[in-house]
């Protein structure tokens, strides 16, 4: 953390990843940390029960899209750092209704870097004596890059090739964030993660859902065959990784943050499976394993993501500290502790 405290937007910060991030501040600065975040169906106010009486935390109720909203908190708190994480990132959302994809990942990120730039910059390349020390750091995900086959990594090189709304507005943000650093010489940072689980998961996904289908007794569902991997990455390595690159990162640069953790669904399924036989024994005896049910396939389901996290890990110093097996023993206890974030 910075010697100087700073004051820090963060959008989103009611969501999973965000709400994760808030916590590492308060817990770890005196930071003024103001939360950004609309309240969407993915955005839960019992994420930040943590921060009741911080006084260095405020949230605000808002749409990133709102130009005006934006103007004046960034007049009233004088922001130093921008953390973006608000984004629709639900594939099957973005199959259905692109609409709001666009306009969240798109458009609001736009209005959120056209607010920085106005207020920390007074033309391109003319950074304000007061905020030469500014940084707005741009959360992406490894989608942007596609898919891979059965061997290889995505690098900070790879060359774009989203394959789903979703994927296509968040390389379209991507590319703004790059614009106004290289039209402007904007102070911006990127970074782009792997699959993320932990508390405070929206039940959507795809771990929450296994384990709510799983102690409701239901099937639970696995796309196609199950052998679709992805390199999971825990929360709070996530969020460390995040801090990194804003404090120390390059300008213009982007990071690839991940796990070293490749995992397909299936072994997912199953392995989350063994651990409630163990935490939380069926009442038959039998196990969760039995559950397991495979439905049709997502359109245009990508088949592999791996990140090569070199790096951030060679210039910055961060690596994940939690490895898939440790992490998900962790994000089990924590949902077994909070079945009603699971609807149950």
């Amino acid at each position: 953390m910075p010697q100087k405290n700073r004051s820090i937007l963060v959008t989103g910060g009611a969501g999973f990843i965000g709400s994760n991030y808030i916590k590492m501040l308060l817990e770890e600065s005196d930071h003024q940390v103001v939360n950004l975040d609309k309240l969407t169906y993915a955005g839960d106010l019992r994420n930040l029960e943590f921060a009741k009486g911080n006084t260095n935390y405020h949230f605000v109720e808002g749409d990133i899209c709102d130009s005006e909203l934006i103007h004046d908190l960034f007049q009233e708190h004088r922001f130093d750092y921008v953390v973006h994480f608000a984004a629709e990132s639900h594939v099957d959302n973005s199959i259905t209704n692109p609409d709001a994809f666009v306009q969240t990942n798109v458009v609001g990120t736009h209005r959120l870097l056209h607010a920085a730039y106005t207020h920390w910059m007074d033309g391109p390349n003319q950074v304000k004596d007061t905020f030469t020390h500014a940084r707005f750091l741009h959360v992406s995900t490894d989608e942007v890059y596609g898919t891979l086959g059965d061997e290889g990594l995505f690098t900070e090189e790879t060359p774009y090739a989203p394959n789903s709304p979703y994927s296509a507005s968040k390389a379209a943000s991507d590319m703004l964030v790059r614009s106004y650093f290289h039209t402007y010489g904007f102070p911006a940072v990127t970074t782009n993660c792997s699959n993320n689980y932990g508390p405070h998961q929206h039940s959507e996904k795809l771990i929450p859902t296994i384990i709510r289908s799983a102690v409701s007794g239901k099937n639970i569902p696995i796309y196609g065959d199950g052998q679709n991997i992805r390199d999971w990455l825990y929360v709070a390595d996530h969020c460390r990784g995040v801090h990194k690159a804003l404090l120390t990162g390059r300008l213009g640069e982007t990071y690839n943050i991940g796990g070293k953790n490749e995992r397909n669904n299936l072994y997912i399924a199953k392995f989350i499976c063994e651990l409630l036989d163990e935490k939380a024994p069926r009442e038959d005896g039998q196990s969760y394993k039995e559950q397991i049910s495979f439905v049709t396939d997502r359109p245009g389901h990508d088949f592999r993501y791996a990140i090569d996290a070199s790096k951030i890990t060679t210039e910055l110093g961060w690596e994940a500290q939690e490895h898939f097996e440790s992490g998900m023993d962790k994000t089990l206890n924590w949902y077994l502790n909070h079945k009603n974030r699971l609807g149950l």
